[in-house]
């Protein structure tokens, strides 16, 4: 496989090592990905070798996957993000919140299904769990509140689909696909044991491992750090054709968070989004992954997707792995190998060139640029401001991508630019522009 500098390694090496034995963790694989390859990993503590292909217990990482089958059927138009769960999976108590919302966590179901915890008990049907009202613990869309049931629910909803199990999608629609070929359900081949480490003693104990039949869909994957570092590939862009680059940009967008914040954490469908760094000058990399834990183990899987790279942990202990450890991994290789960005090259403008430079709304200026990839950037100029980019429209005008004005229609014209009920004129309050409220006839004096 390609590999890192020597002094890379080492640092990559020196940090696992020593959260492995901080941690105290029985085993712990590390590895970081890089063009679309698992390029360093390693194995410390009682490590069977090769190391890459050892399962551990995903937890949590599962619900990307998960995320991914639901997404898919999304994308062949059998269903839509904002139908009420009912539609598709009718009889819960949670019938009238959507797709959507159980996909970014913003339903208001349980975090947990009822009955005994069901990450350390057998698991049952979805009518063997007896859903109630009491499972519906908040108002739809008021708030995050992480839901294992949500994501039990959304597996489910894909079984009745697809007319089979949830298992049988995601290994063939998914985990084939990008080649996953040692990501299963159950410990399957060489897999590590779970335990549990005594608090106050270097003691363990071995963990319950189980079918957690209907809740399978939120935490029941185990895989090897080959594998993983596939889903790591994913996230970074090579998709396999298991989905479109534009519905794998959709499950990066942070659902009800201020993204210009320095440092913040969000949930977008299917992944967790964060910005690390405390910095307000010099916001930190946004990273994209989610974490994992079922009892007897730990997992992580991030990427930072400006820096193209991504960095993977898998631990055999229910408790003590430094969960900042990924993102560590990843700060080391920003620090020594940073990513060699592509040369800039000419590209002609997706508007006239006229178009494009200052602009003001009201006495605020701003200004519109092209960039990459065919699309507009419009936002302050010398000062903090709304900020958005936009993608062509069908029929010539332009809609926001992101920020503010995500969702807008942005109609473009050489006396002013029309977004929402937003006037932008090339001087400002223009009087040859249809300012709303009209310019005063002293003007600026």
């Amino acid at each position: 496989m390609p590999s890192l500098l020597p002094s890379t390694a080492r640092t990559l090496l020196a940090r696992t090592a020593r959260a492995q034995r901080d941690g105290r963790v029985p085993a712990l694989v590390a590895g970081v990905v890089r063009d679309g390859a698992l390029v360093w990993s390693t194995g410390r503590g009682e490590i069977t070798e090769p190391h890459q292909d050892v399962q551990y217990r995903l937890g949590s990482i599962s619900k990307t996957v998960t995320a991914i089958t639901v997404l898919r059927l999304r994308d062949e138009g059998r269903l839509d993000l904002d139908d009420a769960l009912d539609v598709h999976l009718p009889g819960t108590p949670l019938g009238g919140r959507t797709v959507g919302q159980l996909l970014s966590h913003l339903a208001g179901a349980g975090s947990e299904s009822p009955g005994q915890w069901w990450e350390r008990a057998p698991g049952t049907t979805l009518e063997g769990l007896g859903l109630s009202a009491a499972d519906v613990v908040l108002p739809a869309a008021r708030r995050f509140h992480y839901s294992n049931l949500g994501f039990g629910l959304l597996g489910e909803l894909v079984a009745r689909a697809r007319g089979r199990s949830w298992a049988e999608v995601a290994r063939d629609e998914v985990l084939a696909p990008l080649g996953m070929t040692r990501t299963t359900t159950r410990p399957s081949g060489r897999a590590a044991q779970g335990y549990a480490v005594h608090p106050w003693a270097d003691a363990v104990q071995v963990e319950p491992e189980h079918d957690a039949g209907v809740m399978a869909p939120a935490g029941q994957l185990w895989a090897t750090a080959t594998d993983l570092a596939r889903l790591g590939a994913f996230l970074l862009g090579d998709t396999g054709g298991v989905l479109s680059p534009d519905t794998l940009e959709e499950m990066t967008i942070p659902a009800g968070i201020d993204s210009s914040a320095a440092t913040w954490s969000s949930y977008g469908l299917g992944v967790q989004v964060q910005r690390v760094g405390t910095d307000p000058a010099r916001p930190g990399p946004v990273l994209v992954g989610h974490g994992g834990s079922m009892p007897g183990f730990l997992a992580g899987l991030w990427v930072d997707r400006e820096e193209g790279a991504g960095a993977l942990v898998l631990a055999n202990t229910t408790s003590g792995l430094d969960n900042g450890l990924t993102a560590a991994l990843l700060a080391d290789l920003r620090a020594a190998e940073p990513r060699i960005v592509d040369p800039w090259t000419p590209q002609s403008s997706p508007v006239p060139l006229e178009l494009l430079g200052p602009w003001y709304w009201g006495p605020s200026p701003y200004v519109l640029r092209a960039i990459p990839g065919g699309l507009l950037h419009l936002g302050g100029l010398g000062r903090p401001g709304r900020t958005s980019r936009f993608r062509p429209g069908p029929d010539g005008t332009w809609v926001g991508l992101d920020g503010y004005f995500a969702g807008e229609t942005l109609r473009l014209d050489p006396v002013a630019l029309n977004l929402a009920t937003f006037v932008f004129t090339r001087t400002p309050y223009d009087p040859a522009a249809p300012v709303p409220g009209g310019v005063d006839e002293g003007g600026w004096g």
